[in-house]
């Protein structure tokens, strides 16, 4: 029997042999395939006491779990698919937790006792068959939801749609910003879909949480993955990091304020608790100063004047604890540029080179071309100058006289010899190095020489 171990909650998709008592083996498909995963820490730990938790937790679709209990003592495991009591009817779900760690979530979900209900059985094959058509069918209905919303004219958005088990009964999710009648919907919503019709209204972060996605920071939305409850997030947050109140980088997908904001408030009240207050001013004998910016990792303040709010001065803050003693005191302080220390540079190594532009590029290029053009030459004399090498073995051979046996070929050679002569025209760097390798007679005979570009003869028309 497959573990159902999809985020769907469709029980297609099966384990294999790697299926043992404590669950899946196979992390990546099981263990954190659906969202709100959970990790049983004391799976490989035996129970001291002799009476063991009879309560399982249950997911079934999505972020929706609930507590059962195992009347009937089947053994159960991680990923086994269970038939549990509902109204009306039977509801089809995957055990997620089992053991001691039961106990826990349901101390810290609040969930009472007295409203637990009752596993029936393990799923059979005629369990999966109705609960896997009945899930086929989610998509379609969730469309045809929306047009009947649509053509009635009411301010609603279906995010989602859930069939029970038994597909006795279909739950309705939906996001509206005012109250909503659903007297006339429901006439709609029965008559088309033959079945009992439920409406759950949630909010917009529980929307993200159904729908999931992907965060500006690259990873999967924490609501839809791992976190199991949204704490108010207010613009003070942002006040305290000294982050820009800014709605658009602020904002999730959801349209409000991002969670992680308040992962690390915490650091930063502490950080600011010895902070001093950032509505402090300074009297100074040139006129009243006010703190315009605070740095929480440098542990620095930012004043500047009130009459010229320009110019920004920063001081640590052990200085401005001293100069607020001494203002209590009624003594005025030094202008702020008097108080303001240089700033000593502090030299970083860059191992990575990661501000290095040329590092990707090969630094023995130069090395490469001096070695070529330092090896001897036919005639065993070695070519010290940089740019004259290549030209003098052109020039060397040019003034060769080559044997030919047919006087034909003699105007053809000529010919090839004058345009070897020629002087090719070179780059402006090339050009610099030979005239400072050259000799300085050569300098002042043609001080103003211009490189002409090459023109070769015209092309001989063969039909002429």
């Amino acid at each position: 029997m497959s573990c159902g171990c999809k985020t769907s909650g469709d029980s297609a998709h099966s384990c294999g042999p790697k299926k043992t008592a404590n669950g899946c083996e196979n992390v990546n498909t099981c263990g954190n395939s659906y969202k709100l995963s959970v990790f049983d820490w004391l799976s490989n730990i035996n129970n001291p006491a002799s009476n063991r938790c009879d309560i399982v937790e249950v997911r079934f679709k999505n972020d929706r779990k609930s507590f059962y209990k195992n009347v009937n003592n089947i053994p159960l495991h991680i990923g086994s698919v269970v038939t549990v009591e509902s109204s009306p009817g039977h509801d089809v779900g995957v055990v997620s937790l089992t053991g001691e760690l039961v106990k826990i979530q349901m101390k810290k979900k609040k969930f009472p006792e007295e409203s637990i209900l009752k596993i029936y059985r393990q799923a059979n094959q005629k369990d999966l068959e109705v609960w896997q058509e009945a899930r086929k069918k989610e998509d379609s209905v969730k469309l045809e939801a929306r047009k009947i919303a649509h053509r009635i004219g009411l301010e609603m958005k279906v995010t989602d749609v859930e069939y029970q088990g038994d597909a006795s009964k279909i739950t309705f999710y939906y996001t509206a910003d005012n109250r909503v009648d659903f007297r006339q919907l429901i006439k709609e919503y029965a008559g088309a879909f033959r079945t009992k019709i439920d409406m759950k209204q949630i909010g917009f972060r529980q929307e993200a949480a159904k729908v999931g996605g992907i965060g500006s920071c690259g990873r999967e939305l924490c609501c839809s993955t791992w976190l199991t409850d949204f704490r108010s997030v207010n613009t003070n947050v942002a006040r305290y990091q000294q982050l820009s109140i800014n709605p658009q980088k602020l904002a999730g997908q959801c349209g409000k304020l991002k969670c992680c904001l308040n992962y690390e408030l915490d650091s930063y009240l502490d950080a600011l608790s010895n902070f001093p207050s950032s509505s402090t001013t300074l009297d100074t004998e040139k006129g009243r100063a006010f703190c315009i910016k605070i740095d929480v990792f440098k542990k620095k303040m930012w004043f500047a004047y009130v009459d010229s709010s320009m110019a920004w001065y920063d001081f640590d803050i052990d200085l401005v604890k001293k100069l607020i003693a001494k203002n209590k005191r009624g003594e005025k302080i030094l202008p702020l540029e008097d108080l303001k220390q240089p700033d000593i540079p502090v030299h970083t190594i860059d191992l990575i080179q990661e501000n290095n532009v040329d590092r990707f590029e090969k630094k023995n290029r130069g090395n490469n071309r001096n070695r070529n053009q330092n090896r001897p030459n036919n005639n065993g004399q070695a070519q010290g100058q940089q740019g004259q090498g290549p030209k003098k073995n052109k020039q060397e051979r040019s003034e060769r006289p080559e044997r030919s046996e047919n006087p034909n070929t003699n105007s053809g050679n000529q010919q090839r010899q004058q345009q070897r002569q020629q002087p090719k025209p070179q780059p402006k760097a090339q050009t610099e190095k030979t005239e400072t390798s050259s000799d300085p007679e050569k300098k002042q005979q043609n001080p103003n020489k211009k490189n002409f570009k090459k023109k070769y003869p015209p092309k001989k028309d063969k039909n002429a």
